[in-house]
């Protein structure tokens, strides 16, 4: 009986210094050489985005990406930046895209005169980019490209 204890006890010991050397040698694409079980150095600040062109989206209801920087913009309760020039009655001097008309829609789909108080938080869908390289490669295909490649049987 008392050598089932210690047999038990030499697994979990072994078990536990095992997966600590594993945690100090595995590295990660994204952490770099720093250990799993260590905290690394903060990655660097990266230049944000700022053009007027718009990115292409991947999917159909994929929130636009916000192409400019929107450092210092006020959107809370008392006020959203972001209307300044996107509203309907400011596209007209400001050349933006106006919020689209699901923006101006309540959640039981009838339409209001003025963007949606659910709708009103622009950065909780819609993000800045940063000019960075990626950290770990993509092969991602978006629908269309799909879509266009000939399929077993004719193309779609």
């Amino acid at each position: 009986m008392i050598g089932k204890h210690w047999l038990v006890a030499l697994a979990i010991l072994s078990a536990s210094a095992s997966t600590s050397l594993v945690a100090q040698t595995v590295s990660s694409g994204l952490r770099g050489s720093t250990p799993l079980n260590e905290e690394g150095p903060a990655a660097p600040m990266t230049p944000l985005r700022n053009t007027t062109e718009k990115e292409v989206r991947n999917y159909p209801e994929q929130p636009p990406v916000i192409p400019h920087t929107t450092d210092g913009y006020q959107i809370d309760m008392n006020g959203n930046k972001c209307l300044s020039c996107h509203a309907r009655a400011r596209t007209g001097e400001s050349q933006a895209p106006m919020v689209s008309i699901t923006h101006f829609m309540d959640r039981d789909g009838q339409f209001l005169a003025s963007v949606s108080p659910r709708r009103f938080f622009c950065t909780e869908c819609h993000v800045p980019q940063n000019m960075v390289k990626p950290p770990v490669d993509n092969d991602f295909v978006d629908i269309d490209t799909l879509l266009s490649r000939a399929a077993p049987g004719g193309r779609r």
